[in-house]
């Protein structure tokens, strides 16, 4: 039975301070009957809105629209955190159950003849009607929006277009529930602990500790990240373990069983072709990137391929010291894709002899966040940071800190979810539990999750630098959602396009190495002692190393997913595998050693997280982020005020404006590529 509106925890605004979800309250069950209860309250507002006999205006046409579906934002929110982070078999079967039903709710309201009348209304008069800067790209977003949905297909094009969005959505949802099950299923166990050597004293008691909680004692389990590569790979001297870590990594989803991911991403890549052709595009790549900064796949595959040939000769060098090491050593093998990343860490120790487990133990989680991710923070926008014990959250692991602004006065409400757990997804992400909106009076209330190796009981939690600059990126993403000062819900934070929304965050991992910032958080874990200026220094020298394979993975993973999305419609299945080779070879980037940081059967991004024909987007917003960057130091660097411009001008502004407008009125001028080829080592510093 339904609950009525009073007991279900979503049908009010919550209590809690800045509206926070009452996680204490909500039971897994309840949030079916939420979502269908919500559903219908906002058809029931959106039919009031088209149904209004008044002429069309701003206020009862488009502001009416951000102010309805309230109850849905509230347990869209909520369930995306648990879900994601936190899942059960429960909430995985109401992904399944909900996830048609959302996209028929959304089919119903973008595809109201009458509202989109009424939206068209408004727009054709919007020079006319006095509006601020703010409302009038509001109001072409909507337009862009609804038409981009399918507002001005024919009747029967409409029809078929739900069918398509139905099945889409129900086949995305059963990916992401397939493919967390492979993960789990996928870890590696390992019977004999000498099969672990060079692992360290923590790894290997944090896989012993995996191991129980799996009822598996006695045993050691290595869980399996998001990535093709897994970080154990640095450390294993154990060349069959490492060899077994990557063929569990890469054959996670391909094993004939009931997590086997291939049938459902030939199915989808198929259905997104078709989308595109009722639409009057090519591919769905053209269809995906119009409303982009971009605008069409050519030209964001080029920025891809241009990059190519230097990535490709740089771990092509890389390689080559490797192999060298190798044959030095006797060990009578050629490098494979399982070696690379051992091989790698032990030319670094030689080259600049610097070594992963040394430098773990400057990095404690717990100082890294208060002292390095807030410091910075506080360094550039005046912000500070205090925990709550009284806030609910979905799961232990989860810490609370209120935000306060420059002036004192309260910001936002920041989650931190660190460690992996294997009811969560791989990865790391953002994202809102409540969205800021002057318009609704509702400050942001925003998260972050990871996929940290959680330490045994006892142990501190010592992170790799690539551990400190993904704590550093995803805060990146929170600032830009916490320090949104927007009117309007639906375009404020990190509402922006795709290629876009990289840019604070990949603009904020700079401050990980920033001299100030880093000096107050690395720390020796047992004295507290800080980091040795020396050791500093490598890992400042170290900074560019390994760039040909980090750059060579991502644009492989970055061309695969326009390989997929730029299938015509009448293009046959593609069987995954010979797929994948084929498309690598096409662009120029099949190199056996460096596997593509996805493959296409647990590439969770294109499938399931929204980043179809988008994942080159990190790549776009990193030519921003690093000319950024270049800005500040041409300007004073780390200061007060260079942040509140950055503030002012760009992170307090969501999509208010046109992203490459925003960027100009920073910089003063388009982006410049040159910063991002020296930061990535593939062009030398003048």
């Amino acid at each position: 039975m339904e609950p009525t509106s009073g007991t279900n925890p979503f049908a009010a605004p919550s209590a809690l301070p800045f509206q926070a979800p009452p996680f204490d309250r909500i039971r897994d069950s309840d949030y079916a009957p939420a979502f269908d209860t919500a559903m219908r309250e906002h058809l029931a507002e959106i039919d009031s809105i088209a149904a209004l006999p008044a002429a069309p205006t701003f206020d009862n046409t488009i502001v009416a629209q951000e102010r309805s579906g309230r109850m849905l934002s509230r347990v869209s929110n909520a369930f995306n955190a648990v879900a994601g982070a936190n899942t059960n078999d429960v909430l995985q079967r109401t992904r399944e159950d909900v996830a048609p039903k959302l996209a028929a709710h959304f089919d119903a309201i973008f595809l109201n003849g009458p509202l989109y009348a009424r939206i068209k209304a408004v727009y054709d008069q919007r020079d006319k009607l006095g509006l601020t800067p703010e409302q009038k790209y509001l109001v072409e977003t909507y337009r862009r929006d609804f038409v981009k949905a399918g507002a001005e297909l024919s009747d029967s094009a409409k029809a078929a277009l739900k069918k398509l969005n139905a099945e889409e959505a129900s086949l995305s949802a059963q990916f992401e529930n397939k493919l967390r099950a492979a993960a789990k299923a996928g870890a590696l166990v390992v019977s004999d602990k000498a099969e672990l050597d060079g692992l360290g004293e923590g790894p290997v008691a944090a896989a012993a500790e995996a191991a129980r909680e799996r009822g598996l004692a006695g045993k050691w389990v290595l869980p399996l990240q998001n990535t093709t590569q897994q970080p154990a790979q640095v450390s294993l001297a154990n060349r069959a373990t490492r060899q077994a870590l990557f063929e569990a990594s890469i054959g996670r989803a391909e094993r004939g069983d009931s997590n086997d991911t291939r049938a459902i991403i030939e199915r989808l890549a198929q259905l997104r072709a078709g989308k595109a052709q009722l639409f009057g595009f090519p591919t769905y790549a053209a269809y995906a990137i119009q409303d982009q900064v971009a605008k069409t796949p050519e030209a964001a595959i080029k920025l891809l391929t241009d990059l190519a040939p230097a990535a490709v000769a740089k771990s092509r060098d890389e390689m080559t010291k490797m192999q060298a090491l190798i044959d030095r050593e006797r060990g009578g093998f050629r490098l494979a894709a399982w070696d690379y990343q051992y091989y790698a860490e032990q030319v670094r120790k030689a080259e600049y002899a610097l070594d992963e487990s040394q430098v773990k133990q400057y990095f404690v989680l717990d100082t890294v966040l208060q002292d390095g991710v807030f410091y910075a923070a506080n360094q550039l926008y005046g912000l500070t940071f205090r925990e709550r014990k009284d806030i609910p959250v979905y799961n232990p692991d989860v810490r609370t800190f209120e935000v306060f602004d420059a002036d004192g006065q309260p910001l936002a409400l920041f989650y931190a979810d660190y460690f992996k757990r294997d009811n969560k997804n791989g990865g790391a992400w953002m994202d809102n539990l409540v969205d800021q909106s002057t318009l609704l009076g509702t400050k942001p209330v925003v998260y972050n999750v990871a996929n940290f190796t959680k330490p045994a009981p006892g142990q501190p939690a010592l992170l790799s630098f690539d551990d400190v600059t993904t704590m550093f990126h995803e805060f990146g993403h929170a600032l830009h959602g916490m320090l949104s000062n927007v009117t309007y819900p639906s375009i404020s934070g990190t509402r922006t396009p795709r290629d876009f929304v990289e840019f604070p965050s990949q603009f904020n991992e700079h401050w990980a190495l920033e001299p100030r910032v880093f000096a107050n958080y690395a720390k020796h874990y047992q004295s507290g002692a800080p980091m040795p200026a020396e050791l500093a220094g490598k890992i400042r020298k170290a900074r560019t190393f390994n760039q040909g394979f980090a750059t060579l993975e991502y644009l492989e993973a970055a061309l695969l997913d326009f390989a997929w999305h730029t299938l015509p419609a009448n293009a046959p299945l593609e069987q995954p595998a010979p797929f994948e080779k084929a498309s690598l070879e096409r662009y120029h980037v099949l190199v056996p050693e460096v596997p593509p940081r996805y493959r296409s059967t647990y590439f969770l991004h294109i499938w399931a997280n929204g980043y179809s024909a988008a994942y080159y987007a990190y790549m776009w917003s990193e030519v921003l982020d690093h000319d950024t960057y270049y800005w500040f130091k041409d300007h004073g660097g780390m200061t007060r005020a260079n942040g509140q411009r950055l503030r002012d001008l760009v992170l307090s502004r969501g999509h208010t404006a046109d992203p490459g407008a925003l960027f100009r009125s920073f910089v003063g001028r388009d982006p410049y590529v040159e910063p991002l080829l020296i930061e990535r080592g593939l062009k030398p510093a003048k």
